[in-house]
C-alpha cells in the first residue's frame, strides 16, 4: 500500500532536518517542497522544490497533507502565516515524531508539530499546533508549549513550565519549574530563566536583547 504524499512548505536548512525525521518516521512519502521563486526546481536531499506559496491551492488537490518546514528564530510570523494559508487551502497537517524521540502516551501534540531526534515530551505535557520540538529538547511533565513555538536543540523545560504562543526558546536554555513566558517571547541561547516574563519580552540573561 502506497504512503500518502506530504508537501513540505519551506525549502531551507530546517527542511533538511525535517526530511530526515519524516523519512525515518516512515508514514508519509515526501511529494515535493514549496519554496521561494528562486528555489524552484532545485533539490533538498533529493526532493524537488515544485512550487511557491501561490501554488498551494493547486497542490492540495493532489496531496492532502502538508507540513510547515521553515525555521523560526526572531519571529513566528512567517510560520504562522504559512500554517494559516495551508489550513485555509484544506491541507491536513500531521504530527511527525522521530522514532528516536519519546512522547509519553499521556502527553498531547498538536497538528503540524514535529518532535525531532532525541527529544522527550513527558507525561502530562501539552504541545500546541505548528510547533518545533527540536533535537534533544526536554519538555517535562505537565509543561505547556502553546501554538507556533520553537523549542530549540537541547532546551530543558522543567515541570509545569508554560511557553506562550509564538515564542522562541534558544538552544541549551533551562526554564525553572513553574515559570511562564508570555506570547511572542525570545529567550536567547544558553539562558537560565528563573522568573516569569511578559508578552514579547526578549531575554538573554540578566538583560533584555
Amino acid at each position: 500500500m502506497s504512503k500518502p504524499g506530504l508537501i513540505l512548505i519551506g525549502a531551507g536548512g530546517h527542511a533538511r532536518s525535517c526530511i530526515d525525521v519524516i523519512e525515518q518516521h516512515g508514514q508519509y512519502q515526501i511529494a515535493g517542497l514549496v519554496g521561494l521563486p528562486e528555489q524552484r526546481h532545485t533539490r533538498q536531499l533529493g526532493y524537488i522544490v515544485i512550487a511557491t506559496d501561490d501554488g498551494l491551492d493547486e497542490l492540495v488537490r493532489s496531496y492532502p497533507y502538508a507540513l510547515i518546514t521553515i525555521g523560526q528564530m526572531q519571529s513566528s510570523e512567517r510560520r504562522l502565516r504559512l500554517y494559516q494559508q495551508a489550513t485555509q487551502c484544506g491541507f491536513q497537517l500531521p504530527v511527525i515524531i522521530a522514532p528516536t524521540a519519546h512522547v509519553s502516551r499521556h502527553a498531547s501534540i498538536g497538528a503540524g508539530s514535529i518532535v525531532m531526534h532525541g527529544a522527550i515530551v513527558n507525561a502530562g505535557a501539552r504541545v500546541g499546533n505548528n510547533c518545533i520540538i527540536n533535537s534533544r529538547a526536554l519538555v517535562e511533565h505537565d509543561a505547556k508549549v502553546e501554538d507556533h513555538c520553537h523549542i530549540s536543540t537541547g532546551t530543558i523545560l522543567n515541570g509545569d513550565v508554560t511557553v506562550g504562543a509564538g515564542s522562541f526558546i534558544g538552544s541549551g536554555c533551562i526554564i525553572k519549574e513553574g515559570v511562564s513566558t508570555g506570547k511572542g517571547c525570545i529567550v536567547g541561547m544558553g539562558c537560565t530563566l528563573r522568573n516569569n516574563i511578559a508578552d514579547c519580552y526578549r531575554f538573554i540573561g540578566h538583560d533584555k536583547i
